[in-house]
């Protein structure tokens, strides 16, 4: 059974937590060149596969201990709220080099080829990727947690895709990544206090 309160919770957190993300800018610069529907279509696939390794590794965490498994979510998401910090505070130019190798009169599968080959890498062990692994441990519901999560990122790269040079000409990238950190530091008390609790 979906519980909608997970899916939405998992959906805000991942939505926050990949906004600042070099995959967002990526998928900015892939939809100013080539056709967002066929940019997004390589995005969202290296998405769904990407959610489905964390809900997985998530999932496999929840074999442990509560305490044990509190305490390594806690830790999780300390060391997330520092790389979303750092993420934001590093934000580095926009890579054109991956629009570049393909020319204009690609057809549909080179260019959402292009867009999952560019997301699939760059989301290895990315925060988001870290995050949805930490929230399938804590909420112990893989389908509510990955659908949440698909959501949110799919959300992202829409709007970054469609949108994200006007949203940063509004709020500045290192907001968006200080509310994110901040976001990550309350879950990791909470867990840290849970662990403690037992």
């Amino acid at each position: 059974m979906l519980d909608i309160p997970v899916i939405l919770s998992v959906f805000a957190l991942v939505f926050v937590a990949e906004l600042p993300d070099k995959t967002a800018v990526a998928g900015l610069v892939l939809g100013a060149r080539f056709p967002w529907r066929w940019v997004f279509a390589g995005i969202a696939a290296a998405f769904l596969v990407h959610v489905v390794v964390a809900v997985a590794a998530g999932s496999l965490l929840t074999l442990a201990p509560h305490r044990v498994v509190e305490g390594v979510v806690a830790v999780l998401f300390a060391v997330g709220a520092v790389l979303i910090w750092r993420e934001g505070r590093e934000q580095d130019e926009e890579d054109e080099a991956e629009s570049q190798a393909v020319g204009d009169d690609a057809g549909f599968w080179r260019i959402a080829s292009l867009g999952f080959g560019v997301i699939f890498v760059a989301e290895w062990g990315d925060l988001t990727q870290i995050l949805t692994a930490n929230l399938a441990a804590k909420y112990h519901d893989p389908l509510s947690v990955g659908i949440g999560a698909v959501l949110g990122l799919w959300a992202v790269g829409l709007l970054a895709l469609l949108g994200g040079r006007t949203l940063l000409r509004f709020v500045p990238i290192v907001w968006i990544t200080r509310v994110a950190a901040v976001v990550m530091v309350v879950l990791a008390v909470l867990s840290g206090y849970e662990a403690i609790r037992g």
